[in-house]
């Protein structure tokens, strides 16, 4: 028997040609290991967004099956989880061909493989072009474009999908001459030896070779019924009414170099054209090279500037001296940063936050580079290098040889400005946004499925409730599924189960990241496809965090945070009224009064302190200085709660229990949290003193710990960690509780310098509130939506704190809530037209640039704002025309009567003699009852009566006490308080408040 010759599959369609192809890119790579194919291109439908994945997990493959072949030569099976299937030996680890299929408008596709890496860089602009001229998700291409950027790739042309295929062929032939081949497939309908020696005849006619391909769909055969639920899906359709659409067979996999010698049998050349094209075609995306803009100015270079500016910096932040650990850690940060070459990427960071600054927009830098000396003299930061224990490595590794990620807060009203400057300066051919790929999980994955599988809304809904359970180390047990009225042994329901299970992770389409910039020296759209985002003015690359990363691309987040609008906004109230200026590195320090408000949990809308859980922590642990907001902000999460750190440290703080340590090199790291780990640095710091980690051992467990991924695991280091404590003499017990500690919130670490970060805005927030809590609330308002206070809530509690709150008025307020005197030589908080539902910005800003000397009637609005009769009405039920002694009703009425007229100058006033004046309507007076409701209706918030106080009487009879929240039997909310609209509000027993369950515009 003669020996199967390797063969390469040239045209696999992944999952990321989103709901179409069955199987992860990853996946193929390891099937085609185990088969023993020698190349793969990944080539999905206009789009190169998987082949990332691919590429780093061939890498990985290659690299373990070294590291088995030098172990032992003789090569026992693969481990487990290597390729997927225990004791199967990989015959080979496949190369991987970038490609990508080219479909153009008319239904004509082509598999297009870059030869070398200016092909690559043509590959991207010709989807560029496609995807620019499209709308988010689609491409529009035609062969005019596919002439243009077709030159130095390999283009396998797929016979069929237009009947102007083979004059489209031809036309590339023309163009290319020998790259273009004709690629044979088999439909596995019985006539595909006829098919392939038709097609053969007419490549011979046009000068073309033959290649082959399986064009797989599915890296396995169990893959089928997935697929068609994709395609279910992505139609719109049952599963049961897919019809032609649905996969005949599960034929359409990947194939053994012996299944693809028998398909193709009488076809052997094209089977070896495969094999030769593979070979051309050289290119490996390990030859991109990544060239960050240079940031030279003038005669300056970077390293020079870079150290100018952060010298210039220390002297600023410390002016009276800096201390010597923190200019050794400069010297150490500025040296690292120049021997890998990352100066320009700081002073890209720089630059942005110094555009930033002279706009006046609030920013804050968080994670990393608040661990970083060098950005707090640049200014990214403002918490200052001493407050935390450093660990540059953390940052910047120059063993690991991985771009450092530097975080920047900015105003979530604002960061567009900012995102527009980027892509002003640098041009978009150089700078887009990352992609983020959303996958199926959770309730998605049990919705769409379900539906494409025909289950009803009602057990979809059932599933979806047990949602934990469903996707628990067990599944749903049967019991479950019997509880909530499913039938454990419907056939169809544990299909669907199934399926669900399956589709977990697969990607569903691209999102645009948070705000992960990629910048570039040279033309980005050569180095990566760019395409247009759902929100105008945005486009994005198509590969995400962790694929840039795998290639060492540098990327600066430009992130948003509600709280920086809300701390500006303050800033600016406090300048106008007290004229003190602010920002976040000249607030008073250590302010007492602050830290006495916050140990009374008095935290309403201080950021991140203002959750239930943190009002019941903060009077235990009663923050008396910075770092104790350092480690409030991270101890209330659910890692250091499963880990058991949050009792053992308040009894420590407490003085119930003993502050010990094993040794003094640990009592240095675990000195500041009272010997209990909390963030990710001291795990780091434990690894590398404890149990003899090296810095880049310990961020690989800082990676294994995984803040923000599910995937996370850090029990593979266990044996090195327990191992390494032994040797250097620590306990086994102390060893094993440390590590369980570790290990206890290693899905939800916090990093210290992160929460440092946002400790400096909890104190700046918490200040702000302590020392001017009229401008905090209205700086509160003015940010809505944010935090978890709704804006009643934020008005109550600025009232309770002394501050008059004045309602919207149509003579005094603005589209913002602003601070008014209030005759007593203090300021008042004036509601502006924002809080009234349903009016528009446009029409509040035309009411205040309109008002003049005043308005005298509903009238008078309408005719020199000019804003719709509608808005009047919205007005008047806000009771906004109550200073011009109209009740709420009168104006309405009088609003309505404007409703389908128009305004008439000319006869604007009466004429002597002429004209009947219509009495006024005598309308009855609203109850008080009445108005709390219509305020609730019209602004969610009244500064009226507490709607509780009209019930309170009748709530606690003579009679035994009734449970809160309800009204004697026989009584209905209209009896107790007059309302004539009681059917629309129930009374929120959380709150004691009215909660609206009608709409109403």
């Amino acid at each position: 028997m003669s020996p199967v010759p390797l063969c390469a599959e040239l045209s696999v369609t992944s999952n990321f040609t989103f709901l179409t192809g069955g199987s992860h890119p990853e996946e193929y790579v390891d099937r085609a290991g185990l088969l023993g194919i020698g190349a793969i291109a990944i080539a999905d439908e206009n789009s190169v967004a998987g082949i990332v994945r691919a590429h780093a997990h061939a890498r990985e493959l290659r690299c373990l099956t070294a590291l088995r072949a030098a172990a032992d030569p003789v090569g026992p099976p693969a481990p487990e989880g290597l390729a997927g299937v225990p004791g199967i030996d990989i015959l080979t680890v496949p190369r991987l061909l970038p490609a990508a299929r080219i479909v153009l408008e008319d239904g004509f596709s082509a598999t297009m493989i870059p030869r070398d890496r200016d092909a690559w860089g043509r590959l991207c602009r010709l989807l560029t072009t496609g995807r620019r001229r499209a709308a988010k998700g689609s491409c529009s291409l035609h062969l005019e474009d596919l002439l243009d950027w077709g030159e130095g790739s390999e283009l396998l042309v797929h016979p069929g999908g237009t009947p102007a295929w083979r004059a489209h062929a031809a036309s590339l032939k023309d163009r290319f001459g020998g790259r273009v081949s004709l690629l044979l497939a088999p439909r596995y309908d019985g006539q595909d030896r006829a098919r392939f020696d038709r097609l053969a005849a007419r490549a011979g006619r046009m000068g073309m070779a033959c290649v082959a391909s399986a064009r797989p769909v599915l890296h396995h055969g169990g893959r089928r019924r997935l697929a068609d639920v994709l395609t279910a899906i992505r139609t719109g359709t049952r599963v049961d009414d897919l019809g032609r659409s649905a996969l005949a067979n599960a034929e359409q996999r990947l194939r053994s170099p012996a299944e693809m010698a028998r398909i193709f049998a009488g076809h052997e050349d094209a089977l070896a054209a495969a094999a030769a094209l593979a070979q051309r075609c050289t290119f490996s995306l390990d030859e991109l090279r990544y060239e960050y803009p240079s940031e030279v100015r003038g005669f300056e270079t970077a390293t020079e500037r870079l150290e100018r500016l952060a010298r210039e910096g220390l002297a600023w932040r410390f002016p009276a001296g800096a201390p010597e650990s923190v200019l050794r850690l400069l010297d150490h940060e500025l040296d690292l940063i120049g021997r890998l070459g990352y100066e320009p990427y700081f002073l890209t960071v720089n630059d942005i936050v110094a555009f930033a600054r002279s706009r006046g927009i609030l920013c804050q830098g968080r994670g990393s580079a608040a661990n970083s000396v060098v950005c707090y003299c640049l200014g990214v930061t403002s918490v200052s290098p001493e407050i935390g224990t450093m660990v540059f490595e953390r940052f910047v590794s120059e063993a690991r040889d991985e771009p450092p990620d530097i975080d920047v807060d900015f105003e979530h009203e604002r960061r567009e400005e900012v995102i527009q400057h980027i892509y002003d300066r640098y041009g978009r051919e150089k700078a887009g946004l990352c992609a983020t790929v959303i996958h199926y999980r959770g309730k998605r994955a049990i919705r769409e499925v379900g539906r494409a599988m025909g289950l009803s809304e009602d057990t979809l809904g059932a599933l979806s409730s047990q949602l934990w359970g469903f996707f628990g180390t067990n599944g749903l047990e049967p019991h479950r599924m019997t509880e909530i009225g499913l039938e454990p042994g419907d056939t169809r329901l544990v299909r669907t189960m199934e399926l669900i299970q399956e589709i977990q992770g697969f990607p569903r389409h691209l999102s645009q990241h948070v705000g992960g910039f990629v910048i570039t020296a040279g033309r980005l759209d050569e180095l990566v496809p760019v395409e247009n985002a759902s929100m105008a003015d945005r486009t994005v690359i198509c590969w995400d965090k962790d694929d840039i990363d795998a290639l060492g691309i540098l990327k600066v987040d430009v992130l948003a945070l509600g709280m920086l609008s809300c701390l500006r906004k303050g800033f600016d109230l406090i300048a106008q009224h007290h004229h003190t200026q602010y920002d976040l590195a000249t607030l008073p320090q250590e302010d007492p009064e602050t830290y006495e408000m916050l140990c009374r949990a008095d935290s309403l809308g201080v950021f991140q302190v203002e959750s239930r859980a943190q009002m019941n922590f903060l009077p235990r642990m009663r923050p008396r200085e910075f770092y104790d907001l350092v480690i409030e902000v991270a101890i209330i999460r659910p890692g250091p709660i499963q880990g058991d750190m949050l009792h053992p440290y308040l009894r420590r703080r407490g003085g119930k229990e003993e502050v010990s340590f094993p040794s003094d090199a640990l009592g240095r790291v675990l000195g500041k949290t009272l010997g209990v780990p909390l963030f990710q640095e001291q795990a780091m710091q434990i690894a590398i003193i404890g149990a003899g980690f090296t810095p880049d051992e310990a961020d690989r467990l800082r990676r294994a710990l995984a803040t923000f991924k599910k995937h996370g695991n850090v029990s593979e280091f266990r044996t090195r960690f327990l191992r390494g404590m032994r040797e250097n003499g620590y306990d086994a017990d102390f060893s094993e509780r440390c590590f369980a500690q570790i290990e206890g919130f290693g899905s939800y670490g916090f990093p210290e310098s992160h929460a440092a970060s946002f400790a400096l805005l909890v104190y700046a927030s918490a200040w702000m509130k302590r020392h001017h809590p009229g401008i905090f609330a209205c700086a509160l308002l003015n940010s809505q939506p944010m935090g978890f206070y709704a804006p009643a809530q934020i008005v109550r509690d600025a009232r309770e704190h002394g501050v008059e709150v004045r309602p919207v008025c149509i003579a005094s307020s603005y589209w913002d809530h602003v601070m008014e005197p209030d005759g007593q030589g203090g300021l008042a908080i004036r509601l502006g037209f924002r809080q009234i539902r349903s009016l528009k910005e446009e029409e509040g800003t035309w009411i205040t640039a309109a008002r003049g000397n005043g308005y005298r009637a509903v009238e008078d609005v309408w005719r020199r704002a000019g804003i719709a009769p509608r808005s009047l009405r919205i007005l008047a039920e806000a009771d906004a025309f109550a200073a011009l002694g109209l009740s709420r009703r009168d104006a309405i009425w009088a609003a309505r009567a404007l409703a389908g007229t128009r305004p008439l100058p000319l006869f604007a006033g009466d004429l002597d003699g002429e004209g009947i004046v219509e009495p006024a309507p005598r309308l009855p007076e609203m109850t008080e009852g009445e108005k709390v409701v219509e305020d609730y209706v019209a602004m969610r918030l009244t500064l009226r009566a507490h709607p509780m106080s009209f019930l309170r009487p009748r709530l606690t009879p003579s009679g035994p006490p009734q449970p809160r929240g309800t009204l004697p039997p026989g009584r209905r909310f209209a009896d107790a308080t007059g309302l004539t609209r009681s059917d629309a509000w129930t009374c929120d027993e959380g709150t004691g408040g009215l909660k609206c369950t009608s709409s109403r515009d």
